[in-house]
């Protein structure tokens, strides 16, 4: 009996699957959007790098100065969607997510990686951080002098700085907003390659606390588990 039709078509409905779980992961925590791989839609050209002023430098910089930082958040996806929960970072590079219920979502990037699992459904994904916007707002430091500004608006009430590295995750971009009277964070969005936003809200935040460093750990033993056990539906 010849199996490899068979074979091929469990593979064929195996990617299937795969793709369908990754959209749902997208749609739900689409704060890691421009992940590596990504087909890159053709995009609206974009608008030539703009120089910053020293006062949103001086902006990005006390941002950058912030070490620890916690408190809510509200997350809108592209279709509208909202959730929400809790936030920690620690810079450089790490960051949690703690989705409230009834979603199952956690994310967490440990300075290297991130990967955003479901307690629920027992699956977890993995992606370098370095291909992802989430970097930029995670580096050590924010430098608005270079090629990876593409644009700096400053109003009386709000600071807008968009940041994007085409080289590395394509047209996919962050935006962020920040009070320019305390120089506080007030929301970033991500804009995936085809020009989806998920935007992401914070309040009650609190800075320069000890965090347990156990909060950005990535168990890549269970992720792998979890990937494999998940391939052999």
């Amino acid at each position: 009996m010849n199996t490899a039709p068979n074979q091929a078509l469990a593979l064929a409905q195996r990617a299937a699957r795969q793709m369908v779980r990754l959209g749902a992961v997208l749609s739900i925590a689409g704060l890691v959007a421009g992940l590596a791989g990504t087909v890159h839609a053709p995009m609206a050209p974009v608008a030539t790098a703009h120089a910053a002023s020293e006062a949103a430098q001086k902006i990005a910089d006390h941002f950058s100065g912030i070490k620890t930082m916690s408190g809510e958040f509200v997350q809108f996806g592209p279709r509208g969607e909202k959730t929400g929960g809790k936030f920690f970072i620690q810079r450089p590079g790490k960051i949690r997510f703690n989705y409230e219920a009834p979603s199952a979502y956690r994310v967490v990037a440990d300075g290297k990686s991130v990967v955003i699992s479901n307690a629920k459904l027992k699956t977890a994904d993995l992606y370098p951080l370095s291909k992802t916007p989430l970097k930029l707002l995670l580096d050590e430091r924010i430098d608005l002098t270079g090629s990876r500004v593409q644009k700096v608006t400053e109003d009386p009430d709000l600071t807008t700085i968009v940041l994007a590295d085409k080289s590395v995750f394509g047209n996919s971009r962050i935006t962020m907003m920040f009070d320019p009277k305390s120089s506080e964070l007030r929301q970033w969005t991500i804009t995936d390659a085809q020009g989806k936003d998920t935007t992401v809200m914070i309040f009650n935040v609190q800075s320069g606390m000890k965090l347990d460093p156990k909060f950005f750990e990535i168990d890549y033993r269970d992720v792998s588990d979890k990937n494999q056990a998940m391939g052999q539906r």
